[in-house]
C-alpha cells in the first residue's frame, strides 16, 4: 500500500517533534566521602609516602576544586553536606553530646533527588542520629546499608564490631556482613548501582576508614612499615590504600555496566586528616614535623587551613567535567547540594533555604567569576565542648587569600600558606572587614543551636534504644565509646525525647546493650520523665531493669540512674523505650 504525501509528511513531523523532545537521560551521581582523610592523605596532592594510583588517576580525569572547605569535625560536615546549610544552623554541630541529629524541618540531598525521580542509596557511615526520626532511612534515602554512631565499634554501633566480618544494618534490621569494613561499602554500592543502572540514582558513599581505631589487614599496611613511622601511621596510611583499590575496583565496574559516561562521580573527605602526619607541640594546630600534610597548618578539629580545606575532585564525562582541570575559586560543603542539583536539572524548592551557592558554572567554564565572596567555618564550641558555643570562638573567615581566625589573627596564604606570620596589626582594614562578614552568620546560625528530639514511639523504630552518647550535655562529651562505659563512670544527663503517642511505655535500663548480655552492676534504679519517677531494686543478676510508665504526648526529657553499694550513680547507658 503506498503511503499519501500527506500521511508521509505527517510521519515525518511526527518523527521529528520525536527527536526534538527527547531528553538525555539525567545522570547518576555518586558521592564519596572517606573520614578523617586529609588534602595531604594522597600522593597526586605530593605525598612522597603513601600511594594512590586510583584516586590520582581520578584526580588527573576530574575537575578539582582546589580551595574546598568543609568542617572540622565529622557531624558538622555531614550535615552540612546533607542540607546545603550550616551544621549550626541544622542543629547537627557536634559529634556527640545530643547535637548530631538534624532538626526535623530540615530537607536533605536525598529529599531533593528522591522527590524528583532519582533512587537513593547511603552506605557506610552516617553520624546524624540512629533512631528515628534521624536514621537515613527517615531522611530520604530509600535504599541504606549503615553502622549507627560516630565510628566502627563505637557505643551505640552493634556490639562486637571491629571493622571485620561485622553486623550492620539494613534499611532497619540487622545483617551480618563478611569482609573488611571497607570492602563491605564499596561491594554494597556495587549492588545498589546494578540494581537501580535503568533509572537515575543518587548514592552517598561514605566509607568510616580511615578514621580510628586504625584497623586494616596487615597487607595494606606492610608497604608504610618503614615510612609511616609515627604512631598508627602505617595502618592509617594501609587504610587509604584499600580505599585507592576499592575506588579502582567501582570505576571499573561503572564502565562494564555502560554508566560511566553519564555518571557525575565526586570524590571528597569530611575533615582535615586525623593521622597522616606527626604534628607539633600544639598537636591539634601545629604543622607537621613528620609525614605529609601538604604544607598546611593544623589537622582535624583545628579551625587553622589543615583542619577544613579537603580534596574535592568531580568526573562527569557526559557533562564536559573532564580532563584535569584546577578550579581555584573559594567553594565549601554547603554549596555541594545546589551545585549537583543544578547539574542535574533539579529544582531546589525555595522552603529549602540553602546557605550553598551553585559551582556548576565554574566547574563547566574556567573563566566564569567566582560563585561566592567569603565563607565562615566555625568548630561550635571548640575541639574539646568545654563550653557552649559562643560568638568569635573557633571561627574562620575566609575570603580571597584572607583568612581570620578567631576574629583576630590574620593570615595571607598567598605569602604565607603555613600560616606563621600573623600580620592583623599592619591590616586593621581588612580585619575589619572580616569581622563585618562574621556578625551576620552568627545572627543567622546562633538561634537554631537548640536541643533536636528522639522519638518515643514511633511505629517505624519500636521499641528505640538509646544510647549515653547522645545525653544532651552542656559541656563536655557524654560516654560514648565502650573504653568510658566499661568503667562505669558515675555521670548520668537527660535524653531529649518526643512522645509521639500517648500511652503506656516499657523502659528497660542496661549498663551494656542487650547484644553484650551481661548482668547490670547496680543494686537500685530510678527513671524519670514528663514530671514521673519510678525507683525499683536491682535483682542480682538482672540484664535490664524493667518500668511500665503512662507518658502524656509531647516533648519531655528522660532521665535515669543506676546507684552502685556506695549510693553513686551512672546512667542507664543503654536504655530502650517501646509504645506498648
Amino acid at each position: 500500500m503506498t503511503m499519501s504525501i500527506s500521511h508521509l509528511l505527517a510521519a515525518i513531523l511526527i518523527a521529528s517533534q520525536g527527536v526534538a523532545l527527547a531528553v538525555p537521560s539525567k545522570p547518576n551521581v555518586i558521592l564519596i566521602m572517606t573520614d578523617d582523610q586529609g588534602y595531604g592523605d594522597l600522593s597526586c596532592h605530593g605525598n612522597p609516602i603513601l600511594k594512590t594510583p586510583n584516586l590520582d588517576k581520578l584526580h588527573a580525569q576530574s575537575v578539582r576544586m582546589t580551595d574546598f572547605h568543609v568542617s572540622s569535625f565529622c557531624t558538622p560536615t555531614r550535615a552540612a553536606l546533607m542540607t546545603g546549610r550550616y551544621p549550626g544552623r541544622t542543629g547537627a554541630y557536634r559529634t556527640s553530646s545530643g547535637r548530631t541529629m538534624l532538626h526535623t524541618d530540615e530537607r536533605t540531598i536525598a529529599n531533593v533527588f528522591a522527590d524528583n525521580g532519582y533512587a537513593t542509596g547511603m552506605v557506610g557511615k552516617w553520624h546524624l542520629g540512629d533512631n528515628a526520626p534521624h536514621r537515613p532511612q527517615d531522611r530520604g534515602f530509600q535504599d541504606v546499608v549503615w553502622h549507627r554512631c560516630g565510628g566502627v565499634g563505637q557505643a551505640s554501633d552493634y556490639w562486637g564490631n571491629d571493622y571485620f566480618d561485622d553486623t550492620y544494618e539494613r534499611n532497619g534490621k540487622f545483617e551480618k556482613f563478611e569482609g573488611y569494613c571497607t570492602d563491605v561499602w564499596f561491594a554494597e554500592a556495587t549492588h545498589f548501582i546494578e540494581a537501580n543502572k535503568g533509572k537515575p540514582f543518587f548514592l552517598y558513599l561514605a566509607p568510616n576508614a580511615p578514621h580510628g581505631p586504625y584497623r586494616v589487614d596487615p597487607k595494606w599496611a606492610a608497604p608504610y612499615r618503614t615510612t609511616a613511622t609515627w604512631s598508627q601511621g602505617a595502618n592509617f596510611y594501609g587504610m587509604i590504600a584499600n580505599i585507592d583499590y576499592n575506588v579502582g575496583l567501582l570505576r571499573k565496574r561503572l564502565k562494564k555496566l555502560g554508566l560511566v559516561d553519564n555518571t557525575i562521580l565526586i570524590f571528597m573527605t569530611d575533615n582535615g586528616t586525623a593521622n597522616g602526619a606527626e604534628f607539633g607541640k600544639d598537636k591539634l594546630n601545629s604543622e607537621a614535623v613528620m609525614g605529609f600534610n601538604a604544607g598546611m597548618r593544623g589537622k582535624k578539629s583545628s579551625v587553622y587551613e589543615g583542619g577544613h580545606r579537603v580534596p574535592f575532585f568531580i568526573h562527569w564525562s557526559k557533562g564536559g567535567l573532564v580532563g584535569g582541570r584546577d578550579v581555584t575559586s573559594l567553594a565549601a560543603h554547603i554549596d555541594v547540594l545546589p551545585t549537583l542539583a543544578d547539574l542535574c536539572g533539579i529544582p531546589v524548592p525555595g522552603s529549602h533555604h540553602p546557605d550553598g551557592i551553585s559551582f556548576a558554572a565554574q566547574l563547566k567554564n574556567a573563566d566564569a567569576p567566582a560563585h561566592r565572596d567569603h565563607l565562615v567555618v566555625q568548630f561550635q564550641g571548640g575541639p574539646y565542648f568545654r563550653g557552649a558555643p559562643r560568638a568569635w570562638e573557633y571561627t574562620c573567615v575566609l575570603k580571597d587569600r584572607w583568612r581570620l581566625i578567631d576574629g583576630k589573627e590574620l593570615y595571607d596564604l598567598e605569602k604565607d600558606p603555613a600560616q606563621r606570620k600573623e600580620i592583623s596589626a599592619t591590616n586593621p582594614n581588612v580585619v575589619a572587614g572580616l569581622r563585618g562578614l562574621y556578625s551576620p552568620f552568627w545572627d543567622s546560625v546562633s538561634p537554631r543551636m537548640t536541643p533536636v528530639a528522639i522519638d518515643l514511639g514511633n511505629l517505624a523504630d519500636n521499641p528505640t534504644i538509646l544510647c549515653s552518647q547522645d545525653w544532651y550535655m552542656p559541656t563536655g562529651n557524654p560516654p560514648w565509646n565502650f573504653g568510658e562505659i566499661n568503667r562505669l563512670p558515675r555521670v548520668t544527663g537527660p535524653w531529649i525525647v518526643d512522645v509521639k503517642k500517648a500511652g503506656r511505655y516499657r523502659f528497660t535500663l542496661r549498663q551494656l546493650p542487650i547484644a553484650a548480655d551481661k548482668p547490670v552492676k547496680a543494686i537500685r534504679a530510678k527513671v524519670q520523665i514528663a514530671g514521673q519517677e519510678k525507683e525499683s531494686a536491682v535483682e542480682p543478676g538482672t540484664k535490664g531493669v524493667v518500668f511500665e510508665l503512662n507518658l502524656p504526648a509531647g516533648k519531655t526529657e528522660l532521665r535515669t540512674w543506676l546507684y552502685d553499694q556506695q549510693g553513686e550513680a551512672g546512667g542507664a547507658y543503654f536504655t530502650e523505650v517501646e509504645a506498648l
